[in-house]
């Protein structure tokens, strides 16, 4: 009898598959998906009856093109929000609400929780900057995100911040 099948000489072989301590798991595309669409969420209470109050939706409906100034400013101010919510969580824990309730975080390469000038100046300002200039912006913000198919599951301010996004 096979004493590693228990007994039964009709169950598949079992490996023994070594798993390392060590070992970080990236966190899925789905997971990163949805914690960012609930950072979103959360920028958005502010940021939509700030464009309500201002008349932003009432020159849109009417056809007229926000100017530069403005969608600069509605911009500036989504940054400012996401940053007073979430500044302290990614500092001390590397992770924004949408990320903690997803059970994911940010950490630089070596599994360390990134330092502030990675977090606010190369992972962020890559992220958010690049949107708010017309046109290109946008497009620049496709290809970011466009990254994250890629083997290592990085978009390119991770990959500029030397950033990744695991599972806790």
């Amino acid at each position: 009898m096979n004493d590693e099948n228990n007994g039964d000489m009709y169950a598949p072989p079992k490996a023994e598959l070594a798993v390392e301590a060590n070992e970080i798991l990236l966190a899925s595309r789905w997971s990163r998906f949805f914690a960012s669409l609930l950072d979103s969420l959360t920028i958005m209470t502010v940021t939509l009856p700030t464009m309500y109050f201002t008349g932003g939706f009432t020159d849109i409906a009417e056809g007229i093109e926000p100017s530069f100034v403005y969608n600069l400013s509605i911009g500036m101010l989504a940054i400012f929000i996401f940053f007073i919510v979430n500044g302290k969580f990614l500092l001390n824990d590397g992770q924004t609400l949408g990320k903690k309730a997803l059970g994911i975080k940010i950490v630089d390469l070596d599994g360390n929780l990134p330092t502030m000038k990675n977090h606010l100046v190369k992972r962020y300002a890559t992220y958010f900057l690049p949107g708010q200039v017309p046109i290109v912006g946008q497009f620049f913000s496709f290809i970011n995100i466009l990254f994250i198919f890629g083997k290592e599951k990085r978009c390119i301010h991770d990959h500029f911040a030397g950033t990744r996004v695991i599972n806790c």
